[in-house]
This record gives structure tokens, C-alpha cells and sequence, in this order.
């Protein structure tokens, strides 16, 4: 059941406006990000209709009012069904694990890079005010120069970082060949409420979350003094309606969205467990090879366009999101039962 976690963004008068009575598409919508802004916009007015074929979300995360087609965005009927009307598309639907691409990297292709064309083609031929595109910041590479900025050089490390970069292009390329304004949205490291223990964002949070509530010891992989630029998903969805309600002309320009600093995996191994009320002291291993040592995002471009702003701490979001994790496991264990 959606439990509704995530209050209303926080958007001034003229932007809720844009969306009040606006048909907004939400490919992907039925993940994690996508049901979270499925939220935002219908509290700002939206009517919302998703497009997901549910590989990896699941149709109990949509909010009550959210219109569902399931399929692919490779289906071009219904894509367009789906987006037929639509004042905004936030396209969401990717294929997000990077081992996954890794094994599939034709799938991976497919999915990011010809999806995201269709997605472009089918907005601009039903004259779709503004497409926002969940970009990553896996383009910076696993060795980036710190903090992150949009104008460092690309340096993609797997299959999934080099479609996500090949979509911020696409969406470039459908702004100055077509006129079809687009906006790229680089997420760092998101969380919150009703994410997937599966999802390839969910691994440390969601592995941390479930050990503590078991009273297991938590594994830290390495000393745990890596750091991730962790996000509330609350202040991606807003992110993602402050790119769409701009009145600026958006030409495929590319945002990170992150908090602006770094936190190390203690750092959030703490916070869990001052949510849970214990302490705490973790297990160590051996870290990943390939790990990324430390990620941290420049968001004074989305500040300064966009008035972006993070609102919520590491502390408050991860007690948000451990006692929904609660919630969500005792529904679970009472679906057994």
C-alpha cells in the first residue's frame, strides 16, 4: 500500500500553477523516483498517467488517482497513447543496474538510448511542453574530479553510464533540431520511503536498514570513510517540478541533483541507528573492486537556474525512510502470516 511519505514540494504560487489541471506522463512512473513524483504532481493539480511495464516497479507504489498503461516505451502505440495530451513527460523508465548492463549492454541500449529517441520523437510530434530526463551521475566516471560539475568531460565506466550520457545528448539534439525544450536531471545517490531492497539505488541503505531492524550487525565493504552525496527523494521530485514549471528556455541543459556534500557510509550507518534507537557498531570487509571511493555534487547551476535547493538532512530523511522500511516489513510479514 502507498503510504504516502513524501509531503507535497514545496513550490511557490506561480510554479504550482504549471501544473494545476496539466496532464503530466511519468515514463517508469511505478518505481521508486517516478511513484514519489507521481505524488508531487498530483498534489500540485496534475493529473498524472504512467507508462511502466512493471520489470521494476510495482503497481502498488502508485498514488491513488494515477492512471497506469503497462507497457514498454518501446511500444510507440502505447507510448502515445500514453502521452497523448501530456503538457510535461518526466521519463524515468531505464534499465538502472550497471551490471545488468554490463551482461546486456544490446538490452542496455535498446532500453536508454532508443527509448529515450522515442520518448523525444513521440513528445515533439504531440507538442509536449517540456521533457525532464532522469540523467546520472554515473557519467562522471569511477575516478571524477570533486565536486562533480556539469562541465567536467564524461567519463563513462559501464554500458548504463554511457546511454544515460547518450540521452542528455539526445535531449540536446531534440532541443536545437526540433524546438522541443528538455531538461537533463544527473541524480546522485537517492533514497527514501518505498524503495526496492532490489533496486540498484537501494544496495547500502536498504542493506543497512534491514540488518539494523533484524539486529543483525551491518557489513561495511571497506572502512567506511567512502562518501556518497546521499538524497533525499523528496528533493528530486521537487528538482524534477521546479525544471518543468521554469519560464526559462530550456534547451537540454544538464543539472546535478544532489545535497552539495558528502557523507560517509558511518556517517549514514549512524543516522540509521539513531532512527532505530541502538547503537550501533558494524562489521568490516574486504571493499568492491571497482567502487567508487568518493562522490559529491557541484549543484550551484541547478541553484542559480533553477532555484533548486536540498530541504531535507541526511538525519531527518533517513528516520523518514527506517521507519517506513518498518512499516513496509511488518505489512509484509502480515501478508505471509
Amino acid at each position: 500500500m502507498n503510504n504516502g511519505d513524501t509531503h507535497s514540494p514545496v513550490l511557490d504560487a506561480q510554479q504550482a500553477e504549471a501544473f494545476a489541471g496539466s496532464k503530466c506522463l511519468i515514463t517508469g512512473g511505478a518505481g521508486f523516483i517516478g511513484s514519489h513524483l507521481a505524488e508531487g504532481l498530483l498534489a500540485n493539480g496534475a493529473s498524472v498517467v504512467v507508462l511502466d511495464d512493471l520489470s521494476g516497479g510495482h503497481r502498488e507504489n502508485l498514488p491513488k488517482g494515477t492512471s497506469l498503461i503497462e507497457a514498454s516505451i518501446l511500444d510507440d502505440s502505447a507510448l502515445r497513447e500514453a502521452m497523448a495530451g501530456c503538457r510535461f513527460v518526466f521519463h524515468q523508465a531505464a534499465m538502472v543496474s550497471v551490471p545488468e548492463s554490463v551482461d546486456k549492454p544490446r538490452e542496455c541500449v535498446e532500453m536508454n538510448v532508443d527509448g529515450t529517441r522515442r520518448v523525444l520523437q513521440a513528445s515533439q510530434e504531440l507538442g509536449v511542453k517540456r521533457v525532464m530526463f532522469a540523467a546520472s551521475a554515473a557519467a562522471y566516471g569511477g575516478d571524477p574530479t570533486l565536486p562533480s560539475r556539469e562541465t567536467h568531460a564524461p567519463d563513462p565506466w559501464s554500458p548504463y553510464a554511457a546511454t544515460k550520457i547518450t540521452g542528455e545528448l539526445l535531449l540536446r539534439t531534440w532541443s536545437m533540431c526540433y524546438g522541443l525544450s528538455t531538461v537533463s536531471l544527473r541524480y546522485f545517490n537517492i533514497y527514501g520511503p518505498r524503495q526496492d531492497p532490489k533496486s540498484a539505488y537501494a544496495a547500502v541503505i536498504t542493506a543497512f536498514m534491514d540488518r539494523v531492524a533484524r539486529g543483525d550487525v551491518p557489513t561495511i565493504l571497506g572502512d567506511g570513510l567512502q562518501t556518497r552525496d546521499f538524497t533525499f527523494v523528496r528533493d528530486v521530485v521537487r528538482a524534477n517540478l521546479l525544471a518543468a514549471s521554469s519560464p526559462k528556455d530550456l534547451k537540454g541543459e544538464v543539472f546535478n541533483i544532489g545535497t552539495g556534500s558528502a557523507s560517509t557510509l558511518l556517517d549514514v550507518l549512524a543516522a540509521i541507528a539513531a532512527a532505530a534507537g541502538r547503537e550501533i557498531e558494524p562489521g568490516f570487509a574486504e571493499p568492491r573492486a571497482g567502487d567508487v571511493r568518493h562522490s559529491c555534487a557541484d549543484i550551484a547551476r541547478a541553484r542559480e537556474v533553477l532555484d533548486y535547493q536540498p530541504m531535507t538532512s541526511l538525519e531527518a530523511g533517513l528516520a523518514m525512510t527506517y521507519e517506513s522500511f518498518l512499516r513496509d516489513a511488518s505489512g509484509r510479514q502480515e501478508g505471509v502470516a
